[in-house]
């Protein structure tokens, strides 16, 4: 997997992150996981709370254990750019999970309007 120094990354305005990424996050956080995994494809993988997921249907797996684990608030706070196919969207989560907040980047590698990395990290 490509690496990518996202401290060279160049703040933007939330509304600047594309549209399949706004879209992807509007269903994810709705719990609407077909819309969601409209915009994975077979090979796309997602990292978080440091495991791998890759495929379709892990992700769809990860994606309906992690709407129902916690019940949290989620706010899109800052949004930044590398190029046209790299961006992290920043969220600030509140909840009921260890440690009961944080902010969370969401990094997304797109090809073609679909997520081919996902990396959720502090």
């Amino acid at each position: 997997m490509e690496t990518t120094d996202w401290n060279h990354a160049t703040h933007i305005a939330k509304d600047e992150l594309p549209p399949a990424i706004t879209t992807y996050l509007a269903a994810q956080h709705a719990r609407d996981l077909d819309v969601a995994m409209a915009y994975y494809t077979d090979t796309s993988t997602v990292i978080d709370d440091g495991r791998t997921y890759t495929g379709r249907r892990e992700i769809r797996d990860w994606l309906a254990q992690s709407s129902s684990e916690y019940t949290y608030t989620i706010d899109l706070i800052a949004a930044a750019k590398i190029d046209d196919r790299r961006y992290d969207a920043v969220h600030h989560l509140e909840g009921d999970f260890p440690g009961g907040t944080v902010d969370l980047h969401f990094r997304f590698h797109l090809d073609n309007d679909k997520i081919t990395t996902l990396v959720i990290e502090p």
